[in-house]
């Protein structure tokens, strides 16, 4: 696979950073603490927004426009058809299944990114909606705000359930509010929250400000055991969570 090219040159979405206590797995790296007391503690000023969503467990993907025509890549960058595991070829097979609805949400060089949750990886879901849902719209490295991605694809997608908005919340009561299970059709205890730190950020020297993602960081539960699902985890056949 590392032969082949990616579409975009460029992975289809980073690590976010882990909150203190978080259950950090190979490759993975805590947050700043000046980025947890903002998110969880107390904000710079008025200018900043938290909002909290619920962490869902499945392989991360994304599906790009470019030009006039979409493609699905898995988190790596490269073309999810072309990955190893079924999971991602079905994830290509179901994306331009619906290329049409992609088209019309996406415009030219930005992409979606989403779990893809068709196959249990440590969490097994009796999945209430599609196994697509989606948290991000990009254009390289930029983010849309979340009113601006919401509005785009709230119609036509599934979005991870909101916890919280407007100010800092501890992790502890954000769990709470979020629930064992989560609102996902989680069967297993739910993985986590992932916070979103948007800030009406000064721009130029008169003083202008724009609304902008300013950060990311998340929580996954300590006991959270990664991909205990999978087959070359589990020595056994994949489980899905979806049949479509």
């Amino acid at each position: 696979m590392n032969t082949k090219k990616k579409p975009l040159g460029r992975k289809n979405y980073g690590s976010i950073p882990h909150l203190p206590n978080s259950r950090i797995g190979p490759g993975d790296h805590k947050c700043h603490e000046g980025q947890e007391r903002i998110a969880t503690v107390r904000a710079r000023d008025k200018h900043d927004e938290i909002i909290v969503q619920e962490k869902l467990d499945g392989s991360n993907v994304g599906v790009a426009r470019v030009g006039d025509t979409i493609i699905p890549i898995g988190r790596a960058g490269y073309t999810a058809i072309s990955s190893p595991w079924l999971q991602h070829r079905l994830f290509s097979f179901w994306a331009y299944e619906r290329a049409e609805m992609f088209m019309a949400v996406l415009k030219d060089g930005e992409r979606l990114v989403g779990e893809w949750l068709a196959q249990a990886h440590g969490t097994i879901y009796d999945l209430p909606h599609e196994p697509f849902v989606v948290f991000d719209l990009m254009v390289e490295k930029e983010r849309l705000t979340y009113d601006d991605f919401y509005s785009r694809v709230a119609t036509d997608f599934v979005v991870p359930w909101l916890v919280s908005r407007g100010d800092p919340i501890p992790v502890e009561k954000a769990m709470r509010k979020l629930g064992k299970y989560g609102h996902h059709g989680a069967t297993d205890p739910v993985e986590g929250v992932v916070y979103r730190v948007e800030r009406n950020k000064i721009i130029d020297r008169q003083g202008g400000r724009k609304h902008v993602v300013d950060f990311l960081v998340k929580y996954v539960r300590p006991d959270k055991k990664d991909g205990i699902y999978l087959e070359n985890v589990s020595g056994g056949d994949p489980l899905w969570n979806w049949s479509g």
